[in-house]
């Protein structure tokens, strides 16, 4: 299997994960996932009506995670003319942002970040020959 199918499997069963299944031993399906996750944000927006956030995020693999994620789940990222493209602005529960979306963002953020940071320090040992690890500190 390669690195690629692993990561992208590794970031399905986090988001899984966010989908709280409710009962144990159950296999739980991408699509099905998905659903449960836009049906508490339905709820959350009942009990939090949806406002305006602004994130900044500055590194370009980040938003567009974070922006995938938003879409996902039928929140609409946009950004006011004049906004700096580090500006994501969405309409969204406060709720449904601190339960599932900015923990599941973290969560794959990371597991992104990890892969990155060993398919880099691959690349510079092979292609450069050369130790890619920081500088020693004095």
């Amino acid at each position: 299997m390669s690195q690629e199918r692993r990561l992208i499997e590794k970031l399905q069963r986090i988001e899984a994960l966010f989908a709280r299944p409710g009962t144990e031993g159950e296999r739980i399906a991408a699509e099905q996932a998905r659903q449960r996750i836009l049906a508490r944000l339905r709820e959350a927006e009942k009990e939090d009506p949806a406002v305006e956030y602004r994130f900044s995020l500055s590194d370009r693999w980040s938003r567009r995670l974070f922006i995938a994620l938003m879409r996902r789940y039928g929140v609409k990222p946009y950004r006011y003319h004049g906004q700096r493209r580090t500006t994501i602005m969405a309409r969204v529960s406060k709720k449904f942002i601190n339960e599932t979306l900015w923990p599941e963002f973290e969560a794959l953020q990371e597991t992104l970040r990890d892969y990155f940071d060993e398919f880099t320090s691959r690349i510079i040992a092979e292609a450069l020959d050369s130790d890619p690890r920081d500088a020693e500190e004095r």
